[in-house]
């Protein structure tokens, strides 16, 4: 059974982009466009992975990542931060948060590729 990553991101031609690069090595992708109903989506259908975008309409990545940690059935799941934003004190922010990764856009279909089998084998 491939292994499920729900990309939350609201950029159309990203979604595009990390959909095809992770269905092509194998992964299923999910989906999802809010950050207001980000958390519902991912405790309604747990993933492996979640790919986060940082600036999202109705609450911000940094949020939902702290929501995530919160929770008994996310506290672990690896999370990989992905935003245009790539400041020293947002890394900081996120590592502070709990995230596993932290990419900038523009990203290469390889650098995508390769963080996330790197997170699913830590």
């Amino acid at each position: 059974m491939a292994k499920r990553v729900l990309l939350i991101e609201d950029e159309p031609n990203i979604i595009e982009a990390i959909s095809f690069i992770l269905s092509r090595d194998g992964w299923t992708v999910h989906t999802h466009e809010d950050g207001e109903t980000a958390i519902a989506k991912v405790n309604a259908f747990p993933p492996d992975l979640i790919i986060l975008d940082v600036m999202l309409s109705g609450r911000s990545g940094f949020d939902i990542l702290r929501d995530l940690r919160a929770q008994d059935i996310t506290a672990t799941t690896p999370v990989m931060m992905l935003t245009a934003r790539g400041q020293a004190k947002d890394r900081d922010l996120a590592k502070r948060l709990g995230a596993n990764h932290f990419m900038t856009k523009p990203f290469s279909n390889a650098e995508v590729r390769d963080n996330v089998r790197a997170l699913m084998e830590a």
